[in-house]
């Protein structure tokens, strides 16, 4: 969502930097756009099909690459049923709005249940929220961090991640704005992190513990009367059984849980309901843990009876011109829980996919049913989902594997094919999911920086020569000529100016957007692709009851599937006493590393070492270990080694490694990653702990022991 102005001499890229005119940006960028040049120059980069064979890899021509995967596919759901084929869908997926689209056509054409993506090792938790609240998956409330004068952050650090379901550019810049117009910053996190410092006031919590927390602010929100009736929706039910929920879990009582003292708890409770305007924000240190879903439950709760949804400086919904929403054919759809469960674990679909957590055993464990091939797309779970080691052995045993991907990495490497597309700089880009996400409604449409070979293909053309292919091998695949016809003319970048043109801000609507609008006739795509710096559709504005997707119109607070998991929160944490006596692992994020695709570009992987163990300083006398030290690492699947970083940036029992690393695997083609030093955290998280409810991996507050090198 940056502008990038990129600057050529004929097909060579002399600079890439931030564009100081975007409407939305403001002339700032992220690391990851100044690695632009590298991905687009690395000759590790594939670009022609490539074909494993016996002696190595093989070039090969699309057409060959595309029958055989499609055959090797169609073969095996003869003879093993559909769901034989599973498919993987990476994060960066989502950032093509071509992948997107051709990949969704993909799915439909494989006809298999057997979904996965990283959405299960991220925000699915969000998603489940939004869809028992408010109707819609992709229906997610965003800060409106330019208005708010108290934001409240709980596991998440957007300094570091540029927003994260929060599209924000120069986002500590912002936040600095919150506090420079006399608002306030609060951070809760096990670690004091880089948006901590931007802070009026940071909290440690121990990992893992944030749903208490959350429902000790709502019991406070009853307990001291603080509600605010008259601010209250009026679209909202089930109130009294909220405060039914939140009695037994005082400040006080899970005060020794959290390590959060319970007067902090109160008087941060009180000072976000007084302040004229308040959000609370958590992300990934939230979501990727054992209670993910009712955490993101209980945030919107508490925006909620705070008066603080739907309105300016609260949590508010974009209205973009392009409405994922309003998306058919299954591009957009409301959201499903529970219709399928896993085969071996019972684990609940979410959307349509069940979780990555469960991927391995699906292959692993034999029976009807059984994965046998697999079709990733821009993904590495290897190294980015739970127990790594347990995944790498199972994708070794498959019979196919076919993966869309422009690197022959950790995951890629047992791929029989790869099939490479354009990237970055070479294909047009329009943020079909981000502009839903954006702090400020705007829009902008970007064509290629540089023009694309003869023998390279897009993702969605990739997809389609797949989808083409499945069709004419199995005709009962095949839709109606007219649909046919229909999908070969609606192209991407004609489905995404279909798309505005119809939307509540296009052409023949009735609206006016002030000085930077391309006209007064609504939008068009033709008119946003002149506005090179983009179009400013103005601030977020209140969209409820009118953008509820539900039924009834109306919020229902105390969805039953949450009410059900307090049980389980209260069963771990009254109940038991012995699940805070190891160390327990946090993950970390770093600027310059955006996931693993980045560490093969040496501008961001350049600099002092980055993939280390951060420790307490009291963590480490009591182990007599020092600074500096090599140390081992152990979690029930695996046993790392690490260099010891002592900090008291972390609260004490608290260990934390960064994600994305392990570049150490044979065979692949990452010279630059390779001869970077760093473990994989994924060899050391647990596929059996996950969030019970969602399914989501549960990837903080896992049980670790840390020895000097050498200790059995």
């Amino acid at each position: 969502m940056c502008g990038v102005a990129v600057q050529l001499e004929g097909e060579h890229i002399l600079s890439v930097r931030g564009d100081p005119q975007d409407l939305f940006s403001r002339g700032h960028i992220c690391p990851k756009a100044l690695a632009l040049k590298d991905i687009h120059e690395d000759p590790d980069r594939l670009r022609r099909p490539m074909r494993r064979t016996p002696s190595g890899w093989q070039e090969i021509s699309w057409d060959e690459a595309l029958d055989e995967a499609a055959e090797r596919l169609i073969a095996i759901q003869r003879e093993h049923g559909s769901d034989a084929v599973a498919s993987y869908m990476g994060n960066p997926q989502v950032h093509s709005y071509t992948g997107l689209l051709g990949g969704v056509q993909l799915l439909r054409a494989l006809r298999s249940r057997n979904r996965y993506s990283a959405t299960s090792v991220d925000q699915l938790p969000h998603h489940m929220a939004s869809y028992f609240l408010y109707g819609h998956q992709l229906l997610i409330p965003v800060p409106d961090v330019d208005r708010t004068d108290f934001m409240l952050i709980i596991g998440g650090n957007p300094v570091v991640s540029n927003g994260s379901l929060m599209t924000a550019p120069d986002i500590a810049n912002r936040l600095r704005e919150v506090r420079g117009r006399g608002g306030r910053l609060v951070v809760i996190d096990p670690r004091r992190s880089e948006t901590a410092a931007l802070a009026n006031q940071y909290v440690a919590i121990r990992p893992g513990t944030d749903v208490l927390l959350l429902l000790g602010m709502l019991h406070t929100i009853f307990d001291e009367d603080l509600l605010e009736r008259e601010r209250l929706p009026s679209f909202i039910d089930q109130l009294a059984e909220v405060q039914a929920i939140s009695l037994e879990f005082s400040p006080e009582q899970t005060a020794s849980i959290t390590t959060v003292d319970s007067k902090i708890l109160r008087q941060l409770t009180r000072d976000f309901v007084a302040s004229p305007s308040a959000v609370c924000y958590g992300r990934m240190g939230v979501s990727t843990q054992q209670f993910g879903a009712v955490c993101q439950w209980l945030i919107q709760l508490i925006n909620i009876l705070t008066g603080n949804l739907d309105r300016p400086g609260g949590a508010m919904f974009p209205e973009p011109a392009f409405d994922m929403l309003k998306l058919g054919g299954g591009f957009g759809q409301r959201g499903s829980y529970g219709k399928r469960v896993t085969r071996v674990r019972g684990l609940p679909e979410f959307g349509g996919e069940f979780p990555v957590a469960a991927l391995a055993e699906e292959i692993l464990t034999p029976g009807p049913g059984q994965i046998r091939a697999l079709v990733t797309a821009a993904g590495n779970p290897v190294l980015s989902t739970p127990n790594g080691q347990q995944l790498e052995a199972a994708l070794s045993s498959l019979e196919f594997m076919v993966s869309v991907d422009i690197y022959l990495n950790e995951t890629t490497r047992h791929a029989h094919l790869i099939l490479p597309p354009t990237f970055g700089l070479e294909r047009d880009h329009f943020d079909l999911v981000f502009h839903g996400l954006a702090i400020r409604n705007t829009v902008k449409y970007a064509l290629p920086a540089v023009e694309v070979a003869k023998t390279a293909r897009h993702d969605w053309q990739i997809f389609q020569g797949l989808v083409e292919r499945l069709e004419t091998l199995d005709p009962a695949r095949r839709p109606a000529w007219r649909e046919r016809m229909l999908r070969r003319w609606l192209t991407p970048r004609r489905l995404i100016a279909l798309g505005i043109r119809r939307g509540r801000r296009g052409a023949g609507a009735s609206w006016r957007v002030g000085r930077s609008a391309p006209s007064d006739h609504g939008l068009t795509l033709s008119q946003i692709i002149r506005s090179v710096h983009g179009v400013d559709l103005g601030a977020l504005e209140p969209a409820l009851p009118g953008r509820l997707q539900t039924a009834t119109k109306r919020i229902h607070l105390v969805p039953e599937v949450f009410a059900k998991d307090i049980a389980r929160v209260r069963r771990i944490f009254f109940e038991r006493d012995d699940h805070f006596s190891a160390l327990q692992l946090i993950g970390r994020r770093d600027l310059r590393s955006n996931n693993s695709w980045g560490h093969n570009s040496y501008r961001l992987v350049k600099g002092p070492r980055r993939c280390t163990l951060r420790m307490h300083p009291k963590d480490a006398s009591a182990r007599s270990l020092q600074d500096g030290e090599i140390v081992q690492i152990r979690s029930r699947v695996g046993v790392l080694k690490a260099v010891l970083q002592v900090t008291d940036e972390l609260l004490p029992g608290v260990v934390s490694l960064p994600h994305g690393w392990g570049h150490d695997r044979p065979s692949i083609k990452l010279s630059v990653a390779a001869g970077q030093p760093g473990i994989s955290v994924n060899d050391l998280t647990d596929d059996q702990f996950i969030d019970q409810l969602s399914g989501n991996a549960a990837l903080n507050g896992i049980a670790v022991s840390v020895e000097p090198l050498g200790v059995n």
